[in-house]
């Protein structure tokens, strides 16, 4: 007996009660309001609950509550308004209704006992005559795995988000199996730098279905976005208040996924180290830093930036003795981005090295050098500093990121 929760349309919610019993079921809890709903569910714990896409029914607090007891959500929606509605709580996988019994039928592939992402066979049918969906992405050969790279650097805007999405573009270019990441949890910004639709978070419905046990390559490839250029993308959270989607546990899950999905996976991660949770208290809670210190510890290597100027060394030098608390030397890759003599001054190239040498006994790789109008280009259109500015000073350092000797190329 599956014990379920109902958010629905009250004569949904009465007739499907009064069908339980028969099917199977039992309903331990139900409203037609989510927000009602939602501080029910630690007290009841349903392994099921099934909302209609739409207000009052679907809530963020509704999905952030399931989230955080790990319950699956079943969202019927078949309208394009209920879907987009449903996209915009981050929920990806809506399934047409009407609401019935059948949805957890044995057949449906969900189990009785415990909680599961709904199965292939619970999507929209595809229409006779319609294309055929696209193939899954292509995976690193069998017996490899696929290569994690971090991009990190202090608050301040050193560009890490700009680096990582060029160095992706630079890795896809080579003809490297590549998937950009945004795991920052304060303020996402690969989606909107490519021109995509934050809506639907492709990287926080990954870490839901890690967090039930349903994470496969098939649904990575389902839930990702592609970007101009054919860049596979998991998008990061469009409200830095949905932090608690990305939990420690989540993203281990997805990134022991994402290898045998991408030869390589570069995970745009924030600036914030700190841990103040722990201080505050004893008791298991979430962690708002949480994605970020997981990336960090479990990457391959990661790529640190700094920005060349006073203030960005500073910044960086500071950061750099807290990031070494969560990753070993070895594995760092410093950069230094935004190189310019009008805040450094002459041989502007030597003196950032001689700086981070003196202070932090930190050798950069690589010196990217201030190129603003190749930047805005690949912002205006959407796509990786390489494809809009092809001949840019800076796209060629990060092309000799990603391929030199020092570089990332697996």
């Amino acid at each position: 007996m599956t014990t379920v929760g109902l958010a629905l349309p009250v004569a949904d919610v009465d007739r499907l009660g009064a069908e339980a019993e028969h099917y199977g079921h039992q309903v331990v809890v139900e409203t037609a309001d989510a927000d009602a709903l939602a501080p029910r569910i630690a007290v009841a714990k349903p392994e099921v609950v099934i909302a209609a896409a739409s207000a009052p029914h679907l809530s963020a607090r509704l999905v952030a509550a399931c989230d955080a007891h790990g319950v699956r959500l079943v969202v019927v929606g078949d309208s394009p308004r209920e879907r987009r509605f449903a996209a915009g709580l981050g929920v990806v996988d809506p399934v047409p209704g009407p609401a019935t019994w059948t949805l957890l039928a044995p057949g449906s592939g969900i189990p009785v006992s415990t909680p599961a992402p709904l199965p292939p066979t619970l999507t929209a049918p595809r229409a006779e005559g319609a294309p055929a969906e696209p193939e899954p992405a292509p995976v690193p050969r069998a017996g490899e795995r696929g290569q994690v790279i971090a991009v990190w650097g202090p608050g301040g805007a050193p560009g890490r988000t700009s680096l990582a999405i060029a160095l992706a573009g630079e890795l896809a270019a080579a003809g490297t199996v590549t998937v950009l990441a945004d795991a920052d949890t304060h303020g996402a910004a690969v989606a909107p730098s490519l021109g995509l639709l934050d809506e639907a978070p492709g990287f926080a419905a990954a870490c839901r279905l890690a967090g039930t046990g349903g994470l496969t390559p098939a649904e990575l490839d389902r839930v990702a976005s592609t970007a101009r250029g054919g860049l596979r993308v998991l998008t990061g959270i469009g409200r830095p208040a949905r932090w608690p989607e990305l939990t420690a546990e989540r993203v281990a899950g997805v990134l022991d996924v994402v290898r045998s999905w991408a030869a390589v996976t570069v995970v745009d991660v924030a600036a914030s180290l700190e841990q103040d949770e722990e201080l505050l208290s004893d008791v298991a809670a979430p962690r708002r830093n949480a994605a970020t210190l997981e990336v960090l510890r479990r990457a391959d290597r990661v790529i640190a930036v700094a920005a060349a100027d006073p203030v960005g060394l500073a910044r960086f030098l500071r950061g750099y003795a807290d990031l070494l608390d969560h990753v070993a030397p070895e594995r760092i890759t410093p950069i230094v981005n935004k190189l310019r003599t009008g805040v450094v001054g002459l041989d502007a190239g030597a003196q950032v090295r001689a700086t981070l040498e003196r202070f932090g006994g930190i050798a950069p790789a690589h010196l990217v050098p201030w190129d603003p109008a190749a930047f805005d280009a690949a912002l205006l259109s959407g796509r990786p500093l390489g494809e809009a500015a092809p001949r840019s000073p800076a796209r060629a350092v990060i092309r000799g990121l990603a391929t030199g000797p020092r570089g990332t190329h697996p």
